[in-house]
């Protein structure tokens, strides 16, 4: 190491020892950066010598700072108004959150001590550095100096928009927790809802570890790191989700459920079903999104093929029977059941469903909350239905024996019952049935239709790109001989700003089975569920595999898609 090499900042010294740049190239931009009165960061990016992404990972290893990304930052967070604008632009600086007395600064250039030196005066604090990369900090920068013309006070709203109730006692005890940190809590979980609602998130996770914290969506059935907020957020966090859902924010020990509210506008509002669960390092809050106008998106919109949505709607108009959905969770079961509810729901119908819990609220429908707690069970439920004069009945999900008994009975004395399993495919529900104890004669006499889903994302419009397959690879999969007989298209996911990964929202693969004669036999002489798929193949219904390659054959998702999602 020369002279020259050694007269250089720790930063640039790590730059040319990595050959990211020369050394004359580090004297000159440093040279040039303190005459434009920048930072040697910008300068070197200005310069095009090397990237914001480059220079961050060099600063992380030289100095031991981790790189924070400022894309998952969310930007209410950032404290307004406590430094002065000339100390930010002076020093490419921002303060980005505060913890007690701590103030963490973004910066891109960690060998700025006069920076955080000037900030701590300014603000009484203690700055410490965050470090990022400078692209994003100066477009950072940016934004937040555009903001300053717009105030959004989300805090302000929170009591219009969101509601829910909590006792006095709760409301006092989190304020003496946390006074300080409140509003920064509130506008960050405010953030958090209505992001997933417009990410089109099923579901958010709160989690907590040892040393981390962090906030996943699930988009299009995958769970995806949105932020990670300090530690020290963890408990106020959960107790704020606590509070807002109803729950008991002293119990810590036990799991807890809740519900939340939101109106996102004055005709519309969404619903949270809110889970607490005590781990190792604190609470983990998990929600999931109930939106209503997913319930009423009609029968159309689920994916059908033209075949089973005639079978569905056939078994619908029956007066009687039992009409099974089947799947794993989350793959659209509740959909499929509130669109038929919608469907039949009319002033002559008396219609009544038990869930655990109610999901969505249907005008027209008596709808019961399961609480085994207090022993309002499926089945306690079901028997004071038929006491009830009733036309139609929902069971959120055959769980036992004599939920099953119940419902079969039900179904065979002149109701329309419909409810959901948890098994692989609709031949597996027969069998399970009998599995839980009902005789063949009463599966074969009261099921009318059974359809197993998932739930596949849907490729992008924007930027799906065809693709061809070898017949040889593709005849192990599914296909058959008169697939090939035209010329199949497909496509693969590529990705772009419109979607996530090239997916974008999701669509339906069913396996629509009605329970025919020829099945109805098998049944009885108990045959297994080969058996019966066998015959509902011949019979002309597809399996989902069949089903889900007609989907990537007509572009709606990948192939690779469609066999993450039926094979078991």
């Amino acid at each position: 190491m020369n002279a020259a090499t050694t007269s250089l900042t720790g930063l640039a010294r790590r730059l040319v020892a990595d050959k990211i740049i020369t050394e004359l190239d580090a004297i000159e931009i440093s040279r040039q950066a303190t005459m434009d009165q920048i930072s040697f960061v910008t300068g070197l990016v200005r310069a095009k010598k090397a990237t914001s992404l480059q220079i961050a990972l060099s600063a992380s290893y030289e100095f031991g700072d981790p790189i924070f990304d400022l894309s998952a930052l969310i930007f209410d967070v950032i404290p307004k108004n406590l430094v002065e604008d000339k100390l930010i632009r002076k020093h490419s600086a921002l303060p980005i959150f505060r913890r007690d007395k701590k103030l963490f600064v973004a910066m891109s250039d960690p060998t700025n001590h006069e920076a955080l030196r000037e900030i701590g005066f300014a603000t009484k604090l203690i700055a410490e550095t965050i470090l990022v990369e400078d692209e994003k900090l100066h477009q950072l920068l940016e934004a937040y100096f555009q903001s300053k013309t717009t105030s959004i006070n989300v805090a302000d709203n929170d009591s219009t928009d969101m509601e829910f109730e909590s006792t006095e006692p709760q409301e006092a005890e989190i304020t003496a927790e946390s006074s300080e940190d409140d509003a920064p809590v509130v506008k960050f979980i405010y953030k958090m809802l209505k992001d997933a609602i417009a990410a089109g998130a099923s579901d958010l996770h709160f989690e907590p570890y040892e040393k981390t914290y962090r906030v996943r969506y699930r988009i299009d059935g995958v769970l995806r790191e949105i932020y990670k907020p300090p530690i020290a957020m963890s408990a106020k966090i959960a107790a704020r989700l606590k509070v807002m859902s109803q729950m008991d924010i002293s119990e810590k020990r036990l799991p807890q459920d809740g519900r939340i509210k939101l109106k996102i506008s004055p005709t519309r509002a969404i619903d949270f079903r809110v889970n607490s669960l005590p781990t190792l390092f604190g609470e983990k809050i998990v929600l999931r999104i109930l939106d209503p106008s997913s319930a009423k998106l009609g029968i159309d919109a689920l994916g059908y093929e033209p075949e089973q949505k005639a079978l569905f709607m056939d078994a619908l108009d029956r007066p009687q029977g039992m009409l099974l959905i089947t799947g794993p969770t989350g793959s659209g079961k509740t959909v499929s059941l509130y669109t038929g509810i919608n469907i039949l729901n009319k002033a002559d119908a008396n219609i009544s469903t038990a869930e655990d819990p109610v999901e969505i609220n249907l005008e027209g429908v008596n709808q019961v909350n399961v609480n085994n707690k207090v022993g309002l069970t499926f089945s306690v439920a079901l028997k004071s239905f038929l006491r009830q004069d009733p036309d139609i009945i929902m069971v959120g999900e055959i769980r036992d024996l004599e939920t099953a008994e119940i419902a079969v009975k039900a179904a065979q004395t002149g109701h329309m019952v419909m409810s959901t399993l948890h098994t692989n495919s609709a031949p597996e529900t027969l069998t399970r049935l009998r599995n839980m104890g009902i005789p063949s004669f009463n599966i074969a006499t009261s099921v009318n239709l059974v359809i197993a889903q998932r739930l596949a994302r849907r490729l992008c419009s924007t930027c799906k790109k065809k693709t061809t397959y070898p017949k040889e690879s593709l005849l192990p999969l599914g296909f058959i001989e008169d697939d090939f007989t035209k010329e199949l298209n497909f496509f693969e996911a590529v990705g772009c700003s419109a979607c996530k990964d090239g997916y974008k929202g999701r669509v339906g693969v069913y396996e629509v089975m009605k329970v025919t004669p020829a099945i109805q036999r098998i049944i009885m002489e108990e045959g297994n569920s080969l058996i019966i798929a066998d015959q509902a193949r011949k019979e002309g219904f597809p399996d989902l595999r069949r089903s889900g390659i007609k989907k990537a054959i007509a572009g709606l998702t990948t192939l690779q898609e469609i066999i993450r999602i039926t094979t078991d």
